[in-house]
C-alpha cells in the first residue's frame, strides 16, 4: 500500500465512490454523497500522507 496519495487521485478515488464536488466551504474544501459530507485537505503540491487519509475516512 502506497505511503500517499495526490490531492487529485484522492478526489477522483472518492468521485469512483458516488460523491460530488469537491466545494468550498469555510477553511477546507467537502465532497458530498447524499447527506454525509467528507472534509478534504485544499490542494498542495506535496502528496497526502496516509495518517491523514485514514483520518477523513
Amino acid at each position: 500500500m502506497p505511503n500517499s496519495i495526490s490531492w487529485r487521485k484522492l478526489v477522483q478515488k472518492f468521485r469512483r465512490l458516488g460523491f460530488d464536488g469537491p466545494y468550498a466551504g469555510g477553511r477546507h474544501l467537502f465532497m458530498k454523497k447524499n447527506d454525509l459530507k467528507v472534509v478534504i485537505p485544499n490542494p498542495h503540491p506535496r502528496d497526502i500522507d496516509k495518517g491523514l487519509v485514514a483520518e477523513i475516512l
